[in-house]
């Protein structure tokens, strides 16, 4: 087992990003949008996942990483989840 991903989080592929043609990388977690990368870190992490293309869990370590600690329990939940 990894010592990254203990619980096996990123097995379940929560990531996904697109490359735009401006450059800028939009990373989103479970459909949203969380992070958008523009400049050097754009063109430095399109580079590293181009070379990680096809390993899924690289993919995803790559892109947990580029989005920082964004979960940390102060999010709101919404109108249909009550207060």
């Amino acid at each position: 087992m990894s010592e990254i991903d203990k619980k096996g989080r990123l097995d379940e592929e929560p990531f996904t990003y697109q490359l735009a043609k401006s450059g800028t990388v939009l990373i989103a977690y479970e459909g949203k949008t969380v992070v958008i990368l523009k400049g050097k870190e754009a063109e430095r992490l399109s580079g590293k996942l181009s070379v990680a293309a096809g390993d899924v869990k690289q993919e995803q370590l790559l892109l947990a990483k580029a989005t920082g600690n964004f979960k940390r329990g102060n999010e709101r939940m919404g109108k249909s989840k009550g207060k």
